[in-house]
């Protein structure tokens, strides 16, 4: 069994700036996973985003608390406390933070296919 939280000093050493307008941290990753790249926890300021981009991998947004804006591709929806958004390979995502609190997120991520 592996435990981890965002106060453990191996997830507080992973501290990073996420796509211009985060900070996230890796929970975990491909050290000690085998069929997943990485679980990490991000948090977006109110008015701040995680900047539009592509990644190689399937990736899962969870969202733990706030509001925001999600664009996957040309679609864009609200969502809250309790969504996940499914980001096919390839796909370009955008998270705005549209709330007055902190958005903070769960991002699972598939390895990227050989």
């Amino acid at each position: 069994m592996i435990r981890r939280n965002l106060e453990h000093p191996e997830v507080k050493a992973t501290r990073y700036r996420a796509h211009g307008g985060g900070i996230a941290h890796m929970i975990l990753d491909t050290r000690h996973l085998q069929t997943l790249m990485f679980l990490a926890h991000g948090s977006v300021a109110p008015g701040k985003k995680l900047l539009g981009h592509v990644d190689p991998m399937e990736e899962i947004y969870i969202i733990q608390r706030g509001q925001g804006l999600m664009q996957v591709e040309d679609e864009v929806c609200e969502v809250g406390s309790g969504d996940a958004i499914h980001i096919p390979i390839g796909h370009f995502h955008e998270l705005t933070n549209t709330g007055q609190k902190e958005l903070t997120i769960l991002v699972v991520a598939g390895l990227i296919p050989r």
